[in-house]
């Protein structure tokens, strides 16, 4: 299995987890998965974006895992979980993956808390139709992510023109072309591209290192599938109690994304936006993730599943 070249030391650097295990999705493939802190704490679980793995969400296991079962794994072919093969890129599989994961890593009768960042959001939205989530998830937040329609809002390439801006998004989501070594030139990219322009030199060599640490043909393989995501009308059915967070200097999912799932959600607790913060949040501010976490942890981790009818009453 795949070492990831993360920080050794400091707040970027991945914890030790108390557990590892192997969940095995519905079509056989084997996902890397790490249980931390106390196995009676209320659960938490963390699923990654694209091209990262679970070392991006290392300074807020680290807040989370002194007093909550913080649940985190890779999602196919990042870190430590095997590539694929042929078809085995899509939303569908996505929503398999975290319904492996939940039923291995969390006891009969446990809830917990879902957040997934970027490609982790879309993953929860992928999986809302699935009995498993709903019985599962407490809450959920949805960090950084976008359900449609992705390379017409992204900003990253700055050109006039909306076709030209999504010609050239499409050509960058789906290229296979190598990173090369994490150099300062690469970091440059990497804040301009994912990060705000305040963003901690420290994280943003911990974000770069996990960037080219994703096999080439994984990147593209998940780019493929963005292209031309359309998860708009699974939004409607996550109907557990759902945050929203966003950065708003985040170039690859802007804020009229989170816009638009803040106004579909059937009960959104809240539309969070953090100035000047880029598409990384959960490395960028910690705090303020890790914050709305525990807040959705406090007030719905022990509860029931909230049906539609009642979504519907608590919104009106």
């Amino acid at each position: 299995m795949r070492r990831l070249p993360s920080p050794s030391v400091g707040p970027y650097a991945p914890p030790v987890p108390e557990r590892e295990l192997t969940a095995v999705s519905a079509d056989g493939s084997r996902l890397h998965t790490e249980l931390h802190g106390p196995e009676d704490a209320p659960a938490v679980l963390l699923a990654h974006g694209w091209v990262c793995s679970t070392a991006f969400w290392a300074p807020v296991v680290r807040a989370l895992a002194a007093d909550h079962r913080v649940i985190v794994y890779d999602q196919r072919g990042h870190g430590r979980s095997p590539a694929p093969g042929p078809g085995g890129y899509s939303t569908h599989a996505l929503a398999d993956d975290l319904v492996a994961v939940l039923e291995a890593a969390l006891p009969p009768g446990r809830r917990a808390v879902l957040a997934g960042h970027s490609m982790g959001g879309m993953t929860l939205m992928a999986a809302a139709d699935r009995p498993a989530l709903r019985e599962r998830a407490a809450a959920a937040v949805l960090c950084s992510t976008g359900a449609s329609r992705l390379v017409d809002r992204s900003l990253v390439v700055p050109l006039r023109s909306p076709r030209a801006r999504a010609r050239m998004h499409r050509v960058l989501l789906g290229s296979r072309a190598p990173l090369g070594p994490v150099t300062p030139l690469a970091k440059r990219l990497v804040r301009y591209a994912t990060m705000g322009p305040g963003a901690d030199p420290a994280a943003v060599d911990a974000c770069a290192r996990i960037l080219h640490a994703c096999p080439r043909a994984v990147r593209g393989g998940w780019g493929r599938v963005l292209l031309d995501l359309e998860l708009e009308a699974r939004v409607g059915e996550l109907t557990m109690p759902t945050a929203v967070i966003v950065g708003t200097a985040d170039r690859l999912t802007p804020p009229e994304h989170a816009d638009a799932l803040a106004a579909a959600l059937p009960h959104c607790t809240g539309l969070i936006e953090l100035p000047g913060l880029g598409h990384m949040t959960p490395v960028e501010d910690p705090e303020a993730v890790t914050g709305v976490i525990r807040g959705l942890v406090e007030e719905f981790g022990t509860s029931r599943p909230t049906t539609t009818a009642e979504a519907k009453e608590q919104t009106t």
